[in-house]
């Protein structure tokens, strides 16, 4: 009733696809996996029958799966009602359903949970798969609860963050750019303000509880804050009030927002006409290269591109002051890496997720705003569309790059890192840039609808860093039988394989294309090891070889099979 028809129609088509239950099983295998990996990397092939033992290991991996459920289900929430609604506004279907006799209730209401069903369906899929969990010992039926609780309640508010976001903002890459931003932003800040005021203290406490991730550790370990003495005293409400009730006033603001947001003002904008009829305004002179030109003399992904810019610099204010200021460089996290290199790749995953989004929207804005069809039309070759393209996004999102590089250069200056190291880690992090870039327009390419485009590329750079944090945790802690464990790495490496074979050849399969799904993943893994043995060089050189390789075989099909990538050849039959 609250949602009303737009909920109705996802809630019954959904299920007739069956993409759905791959999406589901899928999920549910990726964690059996990475069960039978952790197992491994714990036990080895040795017997255990300490009921001590299988405790301590339900209680590990507990722990591991409440933390990466989180991960993967605040980003999908964020990216998929964010996405949804850009790709109304991108279709102008949007002024269509504001033309009908919905609610404002309705509309906003019905794209969010419609965003988040299938979302929700995978928080509900997992139920069985934590309470197999609990068969192990060291995990009670009140911690299930309350992790899942956490979550959903997560994952409602980080819905309700886009869905807003994405009915205020215009463009497609403002809206994912804003909510990637303002969520990790807002988490950063909630952490140390909670820090400044005392985590215990009674302000701590409540600032404290707009962070799913602290709470979720107190589920995982209740007797660390001291705070209870059995497991039955343990109670999250002020959690999950907090963050049920930060969505709530994120979709009363929609709601009371929607009409004046939407339709946008630009819609109703005209060219300004002097008296004699002519432009008020003289003609700019278009470069020889027009792709280039349209990409950075114009205002081609809005107007209020320099606020997104501003965010992510305090972003980087934030992360710097954090780490470089009060961290102690002699202590590892986790025993893998030092708080600088923290921050710089906390930078440096922010600013690869914006270089992806921008790359992949300047192509699906094309098409959704019907002027790829124009520009098929012209005499404008596969080289100078991609190119300019490419050069186009490493322009607009030059901030992005810079900052991880100057962060860099300040743990340099307090001697974090070595000269030779430094420029490993640069080759290294323009080379994942290029590999970002490329990966965007390629799903552009290959995907027709533009908001499975956007999951896709955005999803596959998350799920890719995500997957590498999850494999560094399995070495570190198979560290004195890590060959016994090699073969159980190896079923996590294919598993990736597979998925990032699907995603890259999804349209136009090729040789290269299944080669760098082949060997991408097994060189990541080769450099984590490196890297946790201390090597630079080696590292270095595979990410080069490796993404490298893989962004040259994105890139030549763009070129060379630009016009059946695009529908020029479609258009002509």
């Amino acid at each position: 009733m609250l949602a009303g028809p737009i909920f109705s129609r996802e809630a019954l088509t959904a299920p007739r696809q069956l993409k759905s239950y791959a999406i589901r099983a899928g999920y549910l295998f990726a964690f059996f996996v990475l069960l039978y990996t952790a197992s491994q990397a714990t036990f080895g092939w040795q017997q255990y029958r300490s009921i001590g033992a299988t405790a301590r290991f339900g209680a590990y991996i507990f722990q591991i799966f409440a933390f990466v459920q989180l991960t993967l289900l605040l980003f999908a929430s964020l990216l998929f009602s964010a996405g949804n609604v850009a790709s109304e506004k991108d279709r102008r279907t949007l002024i269509l359903l504001l033309m009908t006799d919905l609610k404002d209730r309705e509309l906003v209401i019905g794209k969010l949970l419609a965003s988040l069903l299938n979302v929700l369906v995978l928080l509900c899929c997992s139920i069985p798969l934590f309470v197999f969990v609990s068969v192990l010992g060291g995990v009670s039926q009140v911690q299930i609860v309350w992790a899942i609780a956490i979550t959903g309640a997560a994952i409602y508010a980080a819905g309700s963050w886009g869905v807003l976001v994405a009915f205020w903002r215009e463009k497609t890459f403002q809206t994912l750019a804003i909510s990637l931003l303002g969520m990790v932003a807002f988490l950063a800040i909630v952490e140390m303000v909670t820090f400044a005021v005392g985590s215990n203290s009674p302000a701590g406490i409540w600032i404290g509880a707009l962070d799913p991730y602290r709470a979720l550790a107190e589920v995982v370990s209740p007797f660390s804050t001291g705070r209870i003495t059995r497991i039955e005293d343990l109670s999250l409400w002020n959690t999950l009030s907090v963050l049920v009730g930060v969505a709530l006033i994120l979709n009363l603001a929609t709601i009371f927002n929607l009409r004046r947001w939407n339709p946008s003002r630009s819609v109703f904008v005209a060219v300004k006409e002097d008296e004699t009829g002519g432009r008020t305004r003289q003609a700019r002179r278009v470069w020889n290269q027009p792709i280039i030109w349209r990409e950075i003399m114009t205002r081609a992904y809005g107007r209020k591109i320099v606020l997104i810019k501003l965010a992510y610099l305090l972003f980087s204010i934030l992360i710097g002051y954090a780490v470089l200021g009060s961290a102690d460089s002699a202590e590892l996290v986790m025993g893998m890496i030092s708080w600088q290199g923290l921050g710089f790749i906390l930078l440096g995953l922010m600013s690869l997720m914006l270089i992806n989004a921008q790359a992949v929207t300047s192509i699906t804005g094309e098409r959704d705003g019907q002027t790829l069809e124009v520009l098929l039309a012209t005499e404008i070759t596969a080289k100078d569309f991609i190119l300019g393209k490419l050069a186009g996004v490493f322009y607009n999102a030059k901030e992005a790059i810079l900052l991880p590089l100057i962060f860099l250069g300040l743990i340099y200056s307090q001697g974090g890192i070595g000269a030779t190291q430094a420029f490993y880690v640069t080759a290294g992090y323009l080379m994942l840039a290029l590999f970002a870039a490329m990966l965007g327009m390629h799903s552009a390419i290959s995907f027709d609808n533009s908001r499975t485009a956007i999951s896709n590329s955005l999803g596959t750079i998350f799920f890719l860093f995500v997957g590498i944090f999850i494999c560094m945790v399995l070495i570190v802690e198979a560290r004195s039988s890590f060959a016994l464990q090699l073969p159980s790495f190896l079923i996590f490496i294919v598993g990736g394989s597979i998925g990032l074979w699907a995603s890259l050849t999804h349209k136009n399969p090729s040789n290269a294309l299944t080669l760098a799904a082949g060997v991408l993943p097994f060189g990541t893994f080769y450099a984590i090891t490196a890297y946790l043995l201390g090597e630079s060089f080696s590292v270095c050189l595979c990410v080069c070889l490796a993404y490298g390789f893989t962004a040259l075989a994105m890139l030549i099909p763009a070129i060379s099979e630009f016009d059946m990538s695009l529908g020029r050849a479609t258009i002509e039959k």
